[in-house]
């Protein structure tokens, strides 16, 4: 049993040791640990303020917002604009146009200091070569969830908390820190075995994105989602080779951290305990569709971002202006549907790319900055 105690200053212990037992948010992707929210500023902006977007761009990001209606029927920001936007075309540009600027309004995200610009990056779904049986080259595991794992929701009793979780084991009846990454990578996990890979960088990266596939030796491929969290925040193995003097901060990227560790292959087990966290998956069916986000839509590549969702609510529509990493420009409408650890701030987005490698190319190159709107509905009030 465990007991969580309504005093104020018990619970600012026991948010104390989450920090040791693990504090974060729901998502289908990593968390960093809990940090104070962004002073975020909305600059209220005409729409003549917004970049051009071609008529493609245009409805692609439209019809990827659409899809979040599905799980927005009840929210009292986007039901209206959602039971709206049901009845526009979405192979009429003029009324998809008309029907943004004459329900929704336009904010520009402001970083602290009022700065405008901020950093996009990338991430998209990996495809690893596995097996559904342990072999002779297959011998790093995906492991579901543990049976010993367990996760208690705080907010059922401190709603401020809301999306809040403590993940630990118990022993006997203290809820201690659940095993961090380089303990289950040397003893295990009590739990389901869902894949074999050939990699444990596969493995690595695919916590990292939080979701991918693998193609078994008769082609067909086994769809792995993120289900849980061993609790321990989030460390960059990117940051841990800049620190180690491997690799220049301007100069990490998925290839560049890949490359060192085929050439160092002795130290490959140091660079990944230095990220403790540890996810787990839950097996789902193969589909053409986008893998999930955290709004529980599938995403759409190109169109589909994750944000700081304390300053960007799930579900929102954004003007997003930035590069491509060959420094071509980048300007759409995205969707708010995903969240990721490393995904903190004002000026802020992650921009999926889609499946396999071409994707992954493109999303680990991305680095760039670029600038954010918020459109959102008349008369609503604000984020906070």
């Amino acid at each position: 049993m465990i007991t969580v105690t309504s005093s104020p200053r018990a619970l600012l212990l026991l948010l104390g040791a989450a920090v040791l037992a693990g504090c974060s948010t729901t998502s289908p992707r990593p968390e960093a640990p809990a940090a104070a929210k962004p002073a975020a500023t909305y600059a209220k902006a005409d729409w003549n303020a917004l970049p051009v977007v071609s008529d493609t761009d245009l409805l692609a990001g439209f019809s990827a917002w659409r899809s979040s209606c599905s799980r927005l029927k009840n929210d009292a920001v986007w039901a209206q604009p959602c039971t709206t936007a049901a009845t526009v075309s979405d192979n009429d540009p003029a009324a998809i146009r008309a029907f943004l600027q004459r329900d929704l309004q336009v904010y520009a995200l402001r970083a602290g200091g009022h700065r405008e610009q901020g950093l996009i990056t990338g991430y998209y779904e990996p495809i690893y070569s596995g097996s559904l049986t342990r072999t002779a080259t297959a011998t790093v595991p995906v492991y579901g969830t543990p049976d010993d794992l367990v996760v208690v929701q705080l907010d059922s009793l401190y709603p401020e908390l809301k999306g809040k979780r403590l993940r630990g084991r118990l022993d006997g009846k203290v809820l201690k820190p659940y095993d961090d990454a380089g303990t289950i990578a040397s003893k295990g996990a009590k739990a389901p075995v869902l894949a074999w890979l050939t990699d444990p960088m596969d493995l690595q990266l695919l916590q990292i994105q939080g979701s991918g596939r693998v193609r078994l030796a008769d082609g067909s491929q086994v769809r792995l989602a993120y289900a849980e969290q061993n609790g321990h925040p989030y460390r960059a193995i990117g940051r841990w080779l800049v620190d180690q003097g491997a690799l220049k901060k301007e100069d990490v990227t998925m290839d560049a951290i890949r490359a060192w560790a085929r050439a160092n292959p002795a130290r490959v087990s140091e660079l990944l305990r230095s990220n403790p966290s540890y996810v787990f998956f839950v097996r789902n069916p193969d589909s053409p569709e986008g893998p999930r986000g955290s709004l529980n839509v599938p995403l759409t590549a190109g169109y589909s971002v994750a944000v700081d969702r304390s300053v960007v609510p799930l579900g929102s529509l954004l003007w997003l202006s930035t590069t491509r990493p060959d420094g071509s420009p980048l300007v759409r409408p995205v969707a708010a549907q995903d969240t990721g650890g490393a995904i903190a701030g004002e000026v802020r987005a992650d921009l999926y790319w889609g499946s396999g490698d071409a994707a992954g190319k493109l999303a680990g190159d991305m680095k760039q900055q670029g600038r954010i709107w918020l459109l959102w509905p008349k008369g609503a009030a604000l984020p906070n």
